[in-house]
């Protein structure tokens, strides 16, 4: 077997791939007090964050749902995990390099917007995103 056919082709980090087939805070969450949704128009990801802030600004829970592309899915998975637990404050500072290192990919400029579109929905929920 030659070196070029044994080396896999990869398009997607493993932990983009992971997160896509298995992602561990897909799904709604009941009760949850900040809500918010976007939609890249120019592929279609469309991506609904909800979360449970405590009223002491803790986010106690997180999770999402939507249509999108591995690494848009990823990224919202990414995402949640890193707010929960997090202060408002905190969550909010969250930055798309932070994501990308919990992903383990370089993105091409032309898919950053995969990667940014759920902080994008994250910033939105925390400044009173209700029920989109």
């Amino acid at each position: 077997m030659s070196q070029a056919s044994s080396a896999p082709n990869r398009l997607y980090s493993d932990v983009i791939r992971e997160r896509w087939r298995r992602p561990r805070h897909r799904g709604d969450l009941p009760g949850a007090n900040a809500v918010a949704e976007d939609v890249n128009p120019l592929c279609g990801d469309r991506v609904r964050l909800m979360l449970t802030v405590e009223p002491q600004g803790r986010i106690a829970a997180a999770r999402f749902v939507g249509d999108s592309c591995a690494i848009c899915t990823a990224s919202a998975d990414v995402l949640a995990e890193l707010v929960s637990g997090r202060s408002r404050s905190d969550a909010a500072a969250v930055e798309v390099g932070d994501v990308l290192a919990v992903l383990q990919a370089e993105i091409r400029p032309t898919r950053m917007r995969c990667v940014t579109l759920p902080l994008t929905v994250l910033a939105k929920a925390l400044n009173g995103g209700r029920g989109a």
